[in-house]
């Protein structure tokens, strides 16, 4: 059969590795031999259509590099109901200029305690309000169609306590304990205590929770209906690779590893990065190339760079396809509060430093909090301390400090420890909402103004740019939340409101502010499909302005300049660049001009093109 020998032919080229990894952890043959067992069943399972879009990408390896992918996430439920919603809706996510939708959880979950879906009581089975796996098929299959990319979290670190396995743990049955872990009593809980940081301190301390009728500790660092897995159990691993690879067959094209950190647990560590963890992504790398090579692995790793970084792996043997660029994304809020792009600036510089084989997603909002994780030993030489900062910072986003215009509320908040989280949509953020209370139309266009200039700036970086749903139209904060009792207590809601179907169809509405941000938006997403140096490999470097509101930041491929150069002031300001190398066109206006001493309205920007050739000289 053809098939079986590709299939063997896939498996010869990664068995060695394969097994020597799997072996390192677990020591047990026949796990693996069901483990490759079962990899080719998936792999005869796979239909023809996926498996010829395997083909294409294993044949051009830069497909998702390129200048023309644009992300969009979003709740199901939120955007269109439920997945057919969704489907009848992909004209709308084509008129975005959107080719990667990421759908936020939507496996079953229980009702009153999902953490908005990332508590996964059957990894097989869609939440029933939303369709059902022939649902997700169709969709998928329809999204190919039109050429957009689907993704979807896959929650490998804990289930729900309402899985089948967490129900046989807690009824004793020893296989389904080992699964997870238990302790009869607090001793070692308490040791793992001493090095595990929380995660929620507030909201979830500690790191176990006590079952009264079980009679055991479980570990579960998010929440307490959220059991941490033990990837220790070989049957764990591989019953959520089978996990992994049933969606992947569903038609998924980019796997969100949520959590990646966590998932070994080791004590006297802080059970966070350990070597482990690689090797269990790097043999998820080697399956999903054997089994579903089209499939790329999304890491989600809220950490300092030097810790997300290791997740791409080597050129010689990767892991992630994709990591979140989360640093980037909060010292963003951090330089429109400080109007200083000092530190913003140096990250760049990191990001720019490092291999072009390494890809970001670069956002403004997602459906979580922004958390104050910055680089505060930096900070401090420019006398910012960490606790006042971070003080600071909440205030500014909550409208209360700064000469605010932005509206949100804190998530996470904890006095004693002077530390909280924050919730708000890029609109609400950047004063659409304030301006709109108010009836002011001077500040309306200025928070206009600033809403796209940030999203100039994102599309600007090295990477993948992706939306959150809603901030293409403007869409503000949603109060309602606070009227449902199983949302109120989770200020993340705030920002996670159903799409207003009534602004999309503003959108055409050049006075309106959808109409306003979506037009300025789909030109910058054609300026940015169309323009080679923004495909992810191209050169990417800042620029000094010597103004601290002033962000320059230069892309180069294949002898193509492009600077861009963004006011994250309320003030105009000059940028006082240099670069003689001829005329450049500013590709919003048309307008030709040196770049040289810019000038710079108010949260503007400027897209600048080098006209005719560039030099051969080191940019």
């Amino acid at each position: 059969m053809i098939e079986e020998k590709i299939f063997l032919e896939k498996l010869a080229n990664h068995h060695n590795e394969l097994r020597w990894l799997y072996m390192e952890l677990y020591h047990n043959d026949s796990m693996f031999t069901e483990l490759c067992d079962k990899m080719r069943q998936f792999y005869l399972d796979r239909n023809r259509n996926l498996k010829s879009s395997d083909q294409k990408r294993e044949s051009d390896k830069e497909w998702y590099r390129r200048n023309d992918m644009l992300g969009m996430m979003f709740y199901i439920d939120n955007f269109a109901g439920n997945m057919k919603g969704v489907e009848d809706k992909l004209d709308y996510i084509e008129q975005c200029q959107v080719n990667y939708i990421h759908l936020l959880p939507f496996l079953d979950t229980p009702l009153d305690r999902s953490d908005g879906g990332y508590a996964v009581s059957d990894f097989r089975k869609v939440q029933e309000r939303l369709g059902t796996m022939e649902d997700l098929e169709n969709l998928t299959d329809a999204c190919h169609k039109k050429g957009i990319n689907v993704c979807m979290d896959f929650v490998m670190n804990h289930t729900s306590e309402d899985h089948e396995w967490a129900k046989k743990a807690r009824q004793g049955d020893g296989e389904y304990m080992s699964r997870y872990f238990f302790f009869h009593n607090d001793y070692i809980p308490s040791l793992y205590e001493k090095t595990v940081p929380q995660v929620f301190p507030t909201t979830a301390p500690g790191n176990f929770t006590w079952l009264p009728d079980a009679g055991h500790f479980v570990m579960t660092s998010f929440y307490p209906y959220q059991w941490d897995l033990n990837y220790k159990n070989p049957r764990v691993f591989n019953e959520m690779m089978y996990n992994f690879l049933y969606l992947a067959n569903r038609g998924i094209d980019i796997i969100r590893i949520d959590a990646v950190p966590y998932i070994w647990k080791e004590l006297n560590t802080q059970c966070r990065n350990l070597p482990q963890v690689h090797m269990i992504v790097r043999m998820m790398r080697i399956i999903s190339e054997i089994v579903c090579p089209g499939v790329l692995l999304l890491g989600e790793v809220v950490m300092e760079p030097e810790k997300v970084v290791p997740y791409f792996g080597t050129v010689e043997k990767p892991e992630c396809h994709m990591l979140y660029n989360v640093t980037t994304m909060a010292t963003t809020w951090h330089t429109v509060a400080t109007r200083d792009v000092r530190l913003l600036k140096k990250q760049l510089d990191i990001v720019s430093s490092l291999p072009k084989e390494y890809v970001f997603l670069n956002y403004l909002r997602c459906h979580d909090d922004i958390g104050w994780g910055l680089d505060y030993g930096e900070l401090s030489y420019e006398g910012m301390k960490e606790r006042s900062h971070k003080q600071y910072l909440n205030n500014y986003f909550q409208g209360y400090e700064g000469g605010s215009n932005s509206r949100g509320e804190l998530y996470n908040a904890d006095p004693a420890m002077g530390d909280a989280r924050f919730c708000g949509t890029t609109a609400s953020m950047c004063g659409v909402e304030k301006a709109g209370f108010e009836q002011d139309s001077e500040a309306m266009e200025r928070a206009v103004r600033m809403d796209v200039m940030l999203h100039a700036y994102m599309f600007m970086q090295s990477g993948i740019p992706v939306l959150y749903s809603g901030d293409e139209i403007g869409q503000i904060n949603d109060y309602t939340y606070k009227d449902n009792p199983r949302k109120a207590c989770d200020s993340r809601y705030i920002h996670r409101g159903a799409l207003d179907w009534k602004l999309v169809g503003q959108i055409k509405d050049k006075t309106s502010v959808s109409g306003r941000i979506f037009k300025r938006l789909g030109q910058l997403e054609k300026i940015r499909k169309s323009e080679k140096v923004f495909v992810c490999h191209a050169d990417t470097w800042t620029v000094e302005t010597y103004d601290a509101s002033v962000l320059c930041i230069g892309r180069y491929y294949e002898g193509e300049k492009m600077l861009g150069i963004f006011n994250f002031s309320e003030y105009d300001k000059t940028a006082w660049i240099n670069e003689n190398d001829g005329i450049y066109t500013d590709m919003i206006s048309g307008k030709r001009m040196a770049a040289s001493g810019v000038n710079i309205p108010a949260y503007g920007f400027f897209y600048l093109k080098r006209n005719g050739e560039i030099p051969d000289e080191k940019i």
